[in-house]
């Protein structure tokens, strides 16, 4: 689920194969009328590699509308992933 507080959207819940397709919509969603995004992933619970998949997924939408997204507060496991698939430095960590 994601959830707009105004300053930034709220991702909870699980970034794994499952709800990937449901998670990458959400964020797309979001991303429009914003002059900016900024998803915080401090209550994602679970991260598998399609996690990543929605996170650059994001970025892609968020770079052809010409905005700038940043992704806060990433759990370990998202970390791990992006170490481990040589991916780290195309995060936009804020």
């Amino acid at each position: 689920m994601i959830r707009d507080t105004g300053d930034r959207l709220e991702v909870s819940g699980a970034l794994t194969l499952g709800q990937a397709r449901e998670m990458l919509e959400a964020g797309c969603r979001h991303l429009d009328g914003r002059p900016q995004a900024r998803f915080d992933l401090s209550a994602v619970h679970e991260v598998d590699s399609s996690g990543l998949t929605v996170i650059f997924g994001w970025v892609r939408t968020a770079q052809r509308l010409g905005k700038p997204v940043s992704i806060v507060n990433p759990p370990q496991n998202l970390l791990s992933l992006a170490r481990l698939y040589g991916v780290t430095e195309l995060l936009p960590l804020a």
